[in-house]
């Protein structure tokens, strides 16, 4: 019966690892990784990315401005482009090695092991991807809760907040983790069935044998 669900696994963890990879892309370029609400101007809602600031206004709609210098941003934003590429990257790579791994794939049928070894590295980079995805995003959140009760300002600044992007790249994070781990769940099942298979032939051959020697005349 595990050997029926073990494909199932592999394209349970590959849509799920997918659907993580695309919500990271999506956490890179979204402009919302910090909101700002103006007491005095309640119809705009600034906000800021890794690439640029936007106000967003009730009339004017979305305005935004690239940032001038990759040195003049925070080291939380500076670091968070690097491990998002690296993110990225990654998690683009697992995709491929998986993907050429998988039993349903008929390209290298007859080649087992290598295809165990894809499913293990692809889940591997899903893991490494899952991570540097959280990382950043729990970062920015970190120093935003720094700055949010930082005593030192006063009170009359307003504050930044949590963007809807953090909760994406967080949501991303648990889903490339969840889909590398139940491609490694099925290398770990495929390492065992096998065994257990010859296992039971192997008995009901001797038994038969047995049977035979006892029916004998």
């Amino acid at each position: 019966m595990a050997l029926v669900y073990q494909p199932v696994m592999q394209l349970s963890g590959i849509l799920v690892s997918l659907l993580g990879w695309v919500l990271s892309c999506l956490t890179t370029y979204l402009p919302q990784w910090k909101n700002l609400n103006l007491e005095l101007n309640e119809l705009e809602i600034w906000t800021m990315g890794l690439w640029q600031a936007c106000v967003v206004q009730e009339e004017g709609g979305m305005q935004c401005k690239d940032f001038d210098s990759f040195l003049a941003l925070p080291p939380e934003l500076r670091i968070s482009r690097i491990l998002m590429f690296f993110s990225n990257g990654s998690g683009l790579l697992g995709l491929l090695l998986s993907g050429f791994g998988l039993d349903c794939m008929k390209i290298g049928e007859r080649q087992q092991e290598q295809k165990k070894r894809l499913l293990l590295f692809g889940g591997m980079l899903f893991w490494i991807s899952g991570i540097t995805a959280i990382v950043p995003v729990s970062w920015v959140a970190h120093s935003t809760v720094q700055e949010f009760w930082d005593e030192n300002i006063p009170d009359i600044v307003p504050r930044w907040d949590f963007g809807e992007a953090l909760f994406v790249g967080w949501l991303a994070g648990f889903c490339l983790i969840l889909g590398g781990s139940l491609l490694n769940c099925t290398i770990c099942s495929a390492e065992v069935h096998p065994s257990s298979i010859h296992y039971a032939v192997a008995e009901q051959q001797d038994q038969c044998q047995h049977l035979e020697t006892e029916t004998r005349p």
